[in-house]
């Protein structure tokens, strides 16, 4: 019963933070578990991350020098990968598609939310996208655990 509470509730964070083109889930795992958890599954896909920009540690290494005094995350960083696959298959249904390529997904801590993770993904457009983003939500889900 507790992981069906869990569950539930992990839902309906995605659900509300999607009105805002954003899914994301929250859980207890750290920082670090849930980027192993997300390499895995985006490796798991069989695809290869590109690139690992890492946002938390620039906006902090840079806050002094824009004026700023806010430390906005603990950690945060943003995985971008492709699948060529998917890709063609989207961007044969629409060659204008290839605005939302690479794919992206962050997992985030905030400085006083308790040592909670956010991972999460943009959402796409209706149509050919959605199976884009079908793929972001089973890699995320995978990443904490959530098969």
């Amino acid at each position: 019963m507790k992981s069906f509470i869990l569950a539930a509730g992990l839902a309906l964070t995605a659900s509300i933070a999607s009105a805002d083109g954003i899914v994301s889930y929250t859980t207890d795992d750290s920082f670090e578990d849930v980027v192993f958890g997300l390499e895995n599954a985006i490796l798991d896909q069989g695809l290869v991350i590109d690139g690992t920009s890492h946002v938390g540690d620039m906006l902090e290494r840079t806050k002094a020098d824009v004026g700023s005094d806010v430390t906005i995350f603990t950690h945060a960083d943003v995985y971008s990968f492709c699948s060529a696959n998917l890709s063609r298959k989207v961007m044969e249904a629409d060659p204008m598609n290839i605005r939302f390529c690479p794919y992206d997904i962050f997992v985030a801590q905030l400085p006083d939310d308790d040592g909670k993770t956010i991972i999460g993904y943009r959402t796409f457009p209706e149509g050919p996208m959605q199976e884009v983003q079908a793929l972001l939500d089973t890699i995320a889900r995978s990443a904490i655990g959530m098969e």
